[in-house]
Formats: C-alpha cells, sequence, structure tokens
C-alpha cells in the first residue's frame, strides 16, 4: 500500500505558474507509478500527466503539452508537476495518484488504486 497527498494549489492569473507536489510514502517498490489528475466543475475526472518513478518515463495529455511537466525527486519521495502558461479551462480539482502495476493507460483513471484528498487549482482571465 502508498500514501498519497498533493500540496501547491492555489489561485492565479492566466498565464501563471503554479507547482503542484505530491508526496508519497516511502517502502522499499520494485515500481512505482504516480499520476496527476483533474476534475473540473461537472466534469468527468481526467488524466493530465504520469511518470513512471523509477525510471523517469513519463507521459501528458495533448491538452497540457509544452505547458505542464511531470517529474520525480525519489530522494524527496515527491512529485512535481509544474504547470506553465495556465488557462482558465485548466482550473479545477487536482488529484494525484499511485498504482505499483500499470494495467492500462498511464492516464486512466482506472489504472491507479491509491489516490490523495486532492488541491484545488483556480486561473482567472
Amino acid at each position: 500500500q502508498v500514501q498519497v497527498a498533493e500540496s501547491g494549489g492555489g489561485s492565479v492569473q492566466a498565464g501563471g505558474s503554479l507547482r503542484l507536489s505530491c508526496a508519497f510514502s516511502e517502502r522499499t517498490y520494485g515500481s512505482l507509478y504516480i499520476g496527476f489528475f483533474r476534475q473540473g466543475a461537472g466534469k468527468e475526472r481526467e488524466g493530465v500527466a504520469a511518470i513512471n518513478v523509477r525510471s523517469g518515463g513519463n507521459d501528458s495529455a495533448d491538452s497540457v503539452k509544452g505547458r505542464f511537466t511531470i517529474s520525480a525527486d525519489n530522494a524527496k519521495n515527491t512529485v512535481y508537476l509544474q504547470m506553465n502558461n495556465l488557462k482558465p479551462e485548466d482550473t479545477a480539482m487536482y488529484y494525484c495518484a499511485a498504482t505499483f502495476r500499470m494495467t492500462y493507460s498511464p492516464l486512466a483513471v482506472k489504472s491507479y488504486d491509491y489516490w490523495g484528498q486532492g488541491t484545488q487549482v483556480t486561473v482567472s482571465s
């Protein structure tokens, strides 16, 4: 089992930046995948970016490519989502999630077993 917790949300104007953090509990994992997801008001939860914490291999949604970057710091047991050039449509509750085994797509909600409580990101125009 692994515990994850997000932090770093807030309110920014369009064009601004935020960095979300996802701290995960550490034990000796053979493999670990962390994903960031978001859910806007009245919308389904969608995958934003994901990373294999051990190898660094990562993927991101087309809607955030070139603006969001996911990275992992194994020494700090933390995954980061750097979000630049934020747009009002990025407004959502952001969650991080973890799984030991990637059965489906890294950006699919059903791939993940352990979820954080979420952190709100609000982008004003």
